[in-house]
């Protein structure tokens, strides 16, 4: 009964964090768009907006600052998030002054506003992330991936579909008075979550926090290992990565409305990709993550091939519930696999920098290898297209047969306390 309990503190603190996570990103992003939108700025400069999410990119720049630095009370890692989200109450409340227009003072105030949300909240993902890693032991890193990723997208319906209903009843200064009270809600969950057990070597300068995790993970792994951990963390999600850049499009083509798309990726989607999320969780307690990183990929593979079917073939509106659910369930299936995988190949002495160091990898090929997918789609068209998607998870299939093979118990190159020669 204890341990259950234990579980169930940890598990929900990591859900907290995950909205803790998701509420200042979608203020910075769908909130203020809206509320520009609505004041009648030209959509030219909302689309400036996007350059305040570079902090979400850099993250990884000031990562070692976070392992070097710790503030020890509550524990290494809440100290920061608990300076972080109180920073995150008072800029999300501050927001509540602005006033919209077209004046340039008014618009350069929003400008800096959105880039130092997005400061703070890029800084306090790498000490979510972190503080994940250095909780959840191996058996529970699979419920704890689908638990973060719950309360994401938790927050993101909140903001998404509350924060517009009241700001179009009462008031925007309203709805984002409501998200930093939101947001305040999370912090009484930061102090009161389980404590980080100590670690024994702590990093004494700098130089070892921006250089120990690099030497620490090549070190531990073998540089050939090493390159084929980075190789399976970029290409383990490519297949997602490409879908997701041209469903849209695809989905408008084929002769789909627009609003029946929209409805049916916003609603059936994110109920797919929730149900995925959970079961993701619930499995990889059951199978372990090397079976579950094989057994989701091949769920995730047939969700493209359910695009190749609909592009094939005659389909109806039954067809695109069925390749649009297949897809989301797979992609919740995939995120919490994978969540685990970058928190399983984590020394908890660096894990805020190879954390961020990892999901930077992982981003790449939601940007630099997706980014021609259009062009490919344009040369080869639909039907083809989708095959080779569903062909681009061959890579990482090959790379888990050596890495995680289906009946080894973890990645190799993973860290293992009991051989951390620190």
């Amino acid at each position: 009964m204890a341990a259950s309990s234990s579980t169930w503190r940890r598990i929900t603190a990591v859900a907290a964090q995950g909205v803790a996570s998701g509420t200042p990103y979608m203020v910075g992003t769908k909130l203020l768009q809206g509320w520009l939108t609505a004041t009648g700025v030209p959509l030219g400069l909302i689309g400036l907006l996007a350059y305040a999410e570079l902090p979400y990119t850099l993250k990884m720049v000031w990562a070692p600052a976070l392992d070097r630095w710790p503030i020890p009370w509550p524990d290494r890692r809440r100290g920061w998030l608990l300076v972080l989200q109180v920073l995150l109450v008072a800029v999300i409340g501050s927001m509540t002054f602005l006033r919209p227009s077209q004046n340039p003072a008014s618009l350069t105030a929003i400008g800096l506003m959105a880039v130092l949300l997005a400061l703070v909240s890029a800084t306090q993902d790498i000490l979510v992330d972190a503080y994940r890693t250095d909780l959840l032991p191996e058996q529970e890193r699979g419920a704890g991936a689908a638990a973060t990723t719950l309360g994401y997208r938790g927050a993101m319906l909140a903001i998404g579909a509350g924060g517009f209903i009241l700001a179009g009843r009462y008031s925007w200064p309203l709805a984002f008075a409501a998200s930093a009270l939101l947001m305040l809600v999370v912090i009484p969950f930061t102090l009161t979550a389980p404590k980080l057990p100590p670690i024994q070597h702590q990093i004494t300068s700098l130089r070892q926090a921006v250089l120990g995790p690099a030497r620490e993970f090549l070190r531990r792994s073998g540089p050939g290992r090493a390159v084929m951990l980075l190789a399976l963390v970029l290409l383990y999600r490519w297949p997602d990565g490409l879908l997701n850049v041209m469903a849209v499009p695809f989905l408008i083509q084929k002769g789909f409305s627009p609003e029946l798309v929209g409805s049916v990726l916003a609603g059936w989607g994110i109920g797919a990709t929730i149900v995925g999320t959970i079961l993701g969780g619930i499995l990889f307690g059951k199978l372990g993550m090397n079976r579950s990183l094989w057994l989701f990929a091949l769920v995730g593979a047939a969700g493209n091939l359910a695009y190749w079917a609909l592009a094939s073939f005659d389909a109806g509106p039954a067809a695109l519930l069925l390749a649009v659910g297949l897809e989301n369930l797979g992609g919740g299936l995939v995120g919490a696999a994978f969540v685990a995988l970058l928190m399983s190949l984590c020394n908890p002495r660096f894990s805020a920098t190879q954390y961020a160091l990892l999901s930077g990898v992982y981003a790449l090929s939601r940007s630099l290898l997706s980014g021609q997918a259009g062009f490919v789609a344009e040369g080869v068209g639909w039907s083809s297209f989708f095959l080779l998607t569903a062909a681009a998870s061959l890579p990482a299939f090959l790379l888990m047969a050596w890495l995680t093979p289906w009946n080894g118990d973890g990645a190799k190159g993973a860290f293992d306390p009991a051989k951390d020669p620190t």
